[in-house]
C-alpha cells in the first residue's frame, strides 16, 4: 500500500478505536456507579452486578458470530447496524427506569458491541498492507489500554457530580458521529462463498464461552457462589471441548482454529491471553489495594490511578520505532519481564512511600503494559493470509474478550489466595501476595517469547 493509502486508512483505523474505547468504557465504568444506580431503583448495590454480567456475557457469546455476518451481509451494513443498535441501547440505559429495562438494554448494547468492534477491526486489517499494519494495530491498542484505567475515574465522577445516567447518555452523540463517519470510511467487504452458518459450531461456542464469563464473573464476585462457578465451569469445559472436536472437523467451521498452527499468531492467542489477563487484573486490583491497604478515599486512589494511563499514552510514539529497531521479540521479551519487574515493585509500595516514587513505579507499569499489548497486537496478525483473516480476527476477538474477563477474575482469586497465605490476612497482605503472583503468572509469555524466532514480525515493522 502506498503512503497515501495508508495515511487515508488513519481516519478508519481511528473510527473503529473510537467504537473499540465505547465498548470497553461501557464493560467497566458502571462499577463505581453501582451504589448510585441502587439507590435509585431501590435494591442493593450488588444487585447492580446484573447489569454488568449481562453486558460482558452477551458480547462474549455473539462475538464468534461476527465474522460470518461480515462476510455474509457486508462490512458495512454491520458495522452500521451495530453503531445504531448500540446507540439506541445507550439511550435506552440512561432512560431506564428500573433495573430489569437497564439490564435488557445492557444485553442489546453488549449485541452491538459484539458485532461493532470485531467486525470494524475485520475490516481494518483486510484494507491494510502489511508494512503499515503496525501504525493502524498502534490506534486499536490504546482503548484497550486507556478504557479500564479511566472508566472508573469517569464513571466516579459523573454519577457524584452529575447523574449516573451521563454515563450512557455520553455514548449517543458518540455514536451519531461515529455512524456518519461509518458510511463514508467503512468499506463494502463482503465474501463471494460464505456457505452456510455452522449453528452446531455456534451453539457450543456461544453456550460454552457464555458457561465460562458467568463462572468468571461469579468467580470474581465479593462472595462467590461456589456451586455457581463449579457447575458453570464444568459445563464451559465440557461444551467448549465438544466446540473444538466439532470446528477442527468441520469443512465449513464458525472458526478455524487451525489458524493457531501460524506460529505468531498463536503466541498472541496464548501467551498473549496471558499477559492481557495479568495486565487487566492491576486497574483492578489497585484501587481496592491503596483504599484498603493504605486507607485513601476512593477519589485520592482513582487519582494516582491515572498514572497508569499516563505511561500507556505517553510512550505510544516510540513503540514502533523501538519494534522497528529491535525486533517485536526483543520488545516483547523486555515488555514482559519488564513488567513482571513492576508488579513485585508494586507488591513492595507502602503509605510511607513518597508519592513521586509510587507515581514513577505506576508510570513504568502502564509504559511496558503499553508496549507488551502493542506488540502481541502487532505479530498476531503478520503472517495470517488475507483469505484467513475473517477466522483469525474472529477467534482473537472472543480471546481477548474472555482474557479481560479473565483478569479480574484471576485478581480476586489471588486476593483471596493471598489472605489465604499470607502473614497478614487483612488489610494490604493479600493485595502484595496478590500482586506477587501475577508477576509469576508472566513466566509463561517470558518462555514463548524466549521461543519466538528472532525475525517474527518483520514483515509489518519493515525492519530489515
Amino acid at each position: 500500500m502506498s503512503g497515501s493509502a495508508g495515511l487515508q486508512q488513519r481516519p478508519l483505523a481511528l473510527l473503529v478505536a473510537g467504537a473499540f474505547f465505547m465498548e470497553i468504557l461501557d464493560g467497566t465504568i458502571i462499577a463505581p456507579a453501582a451504589p448510585h444506580i441502587a439507590a435509585e431503583f431501590g435494591v442493593g448495590a450488588v444487585d447492580i452486578n446484573v447489569a454488568i454480567t449481562a453486558y460482558v456475557l452477551t458480547l462474549a457469546v455473539l462475538i464468534p458470530i461476527s465474522g460470518w455476518l461480515a462476510d455474509r451481509y457486508g462490512a458495512r451494513r454491520v458495522f452500521t447496524a451495530a453503531l445504531v443498535v448500540f446507540t439506541l441501547a445507550s439511550a435506552a440505559c440512561a432512560a431506564a427506569p428500573s433495573l430489569p429495562v437497564l439490564t435488557a438494554a445492557r444485553v442489546l448494547q453488549g449485541a452491538g458491541g459484539a458485532m461493532m468492534v470485531p467486525v470494524g477491526r475485520l475490516v481494518v486489517l483486510r484494507t491494510t498492507a502489511k508494512t503499515d499494519l503496525v501504525r493502524a494495530i498502534a490506534y486499536l491498542t490504546w482503548p484497550a489500554l486507556t478504557a479500564p484505567v479511566v472508566a472508573p475515574v469517569l464513571g466516579g465522577v459523573l454519577s457524584e457530580y452529575a447523574s449516573w445516567r451521563w454515563i450512557f447518555v455520553i455514548n449517543v452523540p458518540l455514536g451519531l458521529v461515529a455512524l456518519v463517519l461509518a458510511r463514508r470510511l467503512v468499506p463494502d467487504l463482503r465474501a463471494e462463498d460464505v456457505g452456510r452458518l455452522d449453528r452446531r459450531g455456534f451453539v457450543l461456542t456461544a453456550i460454552g464461552v457464555g458457561a465460562l464469563v458467568v463462572g468468571m464473573e461469579s468467580l470474581g464476585a465479593g462472595e462467590p457462589r461456589w456451586p455457581v462457578v463449579a457447575g458453570a465451569l464444568v459445563v464451559a469445559a465440557v461444551l467448549l471441548g465438544s466446540a473444538v472436536r466439532h470446528l477442527l472437523r468441520s469443512p465449513r467451521p464458525l472458526v478455524d482454529l487451525r489458524i493457531l498452527r501460524v506460529a505468531t499468531f498463536r503466541v498472541t492467542a496464548v501467551s498473549g491471553s496471558v499477559f492481557r489477563a495479568v495486565i487487566t487484573a492491576v486497574p483492578f486490583l489497585l484501587p481496592l489495594f491503596f483504599q484498603l491497604g493504605f486507607g485513601w478515599t476512593a477519589a485520592e486512589a482513582g487519582a494516582v490511578v491515572i498514572a497508569l494511563f499516563l505511561g500507556n499514552v505517553g510512550i505510544k510514539p516510540v513503540t514502533t520505532p523501538l519494534m522497528r529497531r529491535f525486533g517485536i521479540r526483543t520488545v516483547l521479551l523486555g515488555a514482559v519481564v519488564a513488567s513482571a519487574a513492576c508488579l513485585v515493585a508494586i507488591a513492595f509500595l507502602q503509605a510511607s512511600t513518597p508519592l513521586p516514587v509510587l507515581l514513577a513505579v505506576l508510570a513504568l507499569s502502564g509504559i511496558f503494559r503499553s508496549i507488551g499489548f502493542t506488540a502481541y497486537n502487532s505479530v498476531a496478525f503478520a503472517d495470517v493470509e488475507q483469505a484467513r483473516m475473517t477466522h483469525a480476527n474472529t477467534l482473537m476477538s472472543t480471546l481477548q474478550e474472555l482474557g479481560a474477563g479473565l483478569g479480574v477474575a484471576v485478581g480476586a482469586l489471588l486476593v483471596r489466595l493471598g489472605a489465604a497465605i499470607g502473614p497478614v490476612p487483612d488489610g494490604d497482605g493479600p493485595f502484595r501476595v496478590a500482586f506477587v503472583l501475577l508477576a509469576v503468572l508472566l513466566v509463561v509469555p517470558a518462555i514463548e517469547g524466549v521461543l519466538m524466532a528472532r525475525a517474527a514480525g518483520d514483515a509489518v515493522t519493515g525492519r530489515a
